[in-house]
């Protein structure tokens, strides 16, 4: 059958709401940048219009305000420590679980899955009391920390199903040439769990890099800020300062969006293949 035959007038419809949907899904990316090189005044007086003059200066001065780069130091470590650990050991205990299908494991695994449902606002004090008394308060470490105890049940979870469809014959197989359980694991396993590697860590990148809220209860020093908390400087009680605040904004989000964009396409890959197998 000729493919140009199947395009009908329902699918250009289709496009054209696809197209406009994702128009829709960008103003908020259009009032960003175009005001983030406006003058405070212009903002003010007309936030959708285009600029009259280009403020480039905006820039400047919101990255000496807030110190870019040691706060993008900081929500950088913080990033790519705590995907390390979510990864590893959320990979390793997924493993485990699939592998070794005892009732111990069964329990365990529900207890992540539930933990999933868990609202964040129910345990802020707890975790802030928790914090302070085992001296985690104000620190990197503390804060990495608090990531692994709220990102592994995710991170468990996904894993848990893509180690399903890996072929159990493989593992087998590496056993009877004289391969150990770790050398099965790190050398069979995890080229083969790549997506879902992949998928996890965008995920728990956008989360982590993004987040206000706990890094606002674990860290106080201004010299341990994060992008979002600096940020947020510009926003007082009595005043906001959108001309610099926009510019913090486009600063903070544009290395997670062009990582995001460059690794996008295995979420889909990853996920679908974790679902395979229930």
């Amino acid at each position: 059958m000729d493919v140009q035959s199947k395009y009908t007038v329902r699918t250009l419809i289709l496009e054209i709401i696809v197209v406009i949907v994702g128009l829709i899904f960008l103003i908020p990316f259009y009032f960003l940048v175009v005001n983030s090189v406006k003058s405070f005044g212009d903002i003010l007086s007309n936030s959708a219009s285009w600029p009259q003059q280009f403020v480039w200066s905006n820039y400047a001065e919101a990255w000496k305000a807030i110190d870019f780069p040691s706060a993008f130091g900081n929500s950088l470590i913080i990033t790519v420590v705590s995907n390390i650990f979510l990864v590893l050991i959320s990979s390793m205990a997924a493993y485990q679980m699939v592998r070794k299908p005892s009732r111990f494991n069964q329990i365990l695994y529900f207890v992540f899955v539930a933990a999933m449902v868990i609202p964040f606002q129910s345990i802020m004090l707890p975790l802030v009391e928790m914090a302070s008394k085992y001296g985690l308060n104000n620190s990197r470490i503390g804060l990495i920390i608090s990531y692994l105890g709220f990102g592994a049940p995710l991170s468990v979870f996904l894993f848990h199903g893509f180690v399903k469809t890996v072929p159990l014959e493989i593992e087998q197989a590496a056993r009877v040439d004289g391969s150990n359980r770790y050398g099965v694991f790190f050398r069979i396993v995890c080229p083969l769990m790549m997506p879902m590697f992949v998928t996890v860590i965008i995920l728990n990148t956008l989360w982590i890099w993004n987040d206000y809220l706990l890094p606002s209860l674990i860290l106080s020093s201004p010299e341990l800020r994060t992008i979002p908390i600096a940020t947020y400087s510009f926003f007082g009680q009595y005043t906001k300062q959108w001309d610099m605040a926009l510019p913090a904004l486009v600063l903070g989000i544009t290395p997670i969006i062009i990582f995001f964009l460059f690794l996008q396409r295995y979420i889909i890959q990853g996920i679908t293949a974790g679902s395979v197998k229930g």
